[in-house]
């Protein structure tokens, strides 16, 4: 969804640690375009990924033993999501990946990012999982559509009646 990532706090992306900092610090001295420009291409990748989760999300609530439904019953408030993310999570980076790099290639500014990023996490200014664009994307992405699910979840947990479809009233219903 365009704006899915670059309009909700909750889940925007932007230039992590140190670089984040120093990125503020630029748009408040007018010199944010370029910042403004590789953040906005970071938030549409990780929108353009999203969609490619819906399948392999579908398929792992199918393969979804009575056991596991059990545990999710029981469980905490998020034990859904959690399950959805042991389940699927590296599938999803696997697709996530590829519309990442696609997307952030496009704009030229990757190659720059983590030509300057792999410097900063040589000094230390930035752990070394966001010296990369592509995966620092991909994983933001990943965090963000786990937090939307895990919010959607707590939704769902509050109110069981709500729930947009007939399974969700009867796991979440039970409770």
């Amino acid at each position: 969804v365009p704006g899915g990532f670059s309009k909700n706090e909750e889940v925007r992306i932007e230039l992590p640690g140190k670089l984040g900092q120093i990125a503020k610090k630029m748009k408040m001295l007018g010199m944010g375009t370029q910042v403004d420009q590789l953040e906005t291409s970071m938030n549409q990748a990780a929108e353009a990924a999203v969609p490619q989760a819906q399948a392999l999300l579908v398929d792992a609530v199918k393969k979804m033993s009575v056991t596991d439904a059990k545990a999710i019953l029981g469980g905490g408030k998020d034990s859904a999501t959690q399950y959805l993310s042991s389940t699927s999570r590296e599938q999803i980076r696997a697709k996530f990946l590829p519309i990442v790099k696609k997307s952030t290639d496009q704009v030229g500014l990757a190659q720059k990012y983590n030509a300057f990023a792999g410097k900063a996490a040589a000094l230390g200014a930035l752990d070394s999982k966001s010296a990369n664009l592509e995966g620092y994307v991909t994983e933001q992405a990943l965090n963000g559509l786990f937090e939307m699910i895990a919010k959607q979840e707590e939704s769902i947990r509050a109110n069981p009646a709500a729930a947009a479809t007939g399974l969700a009233k009867k796991v979440f219903g039970a409770l």
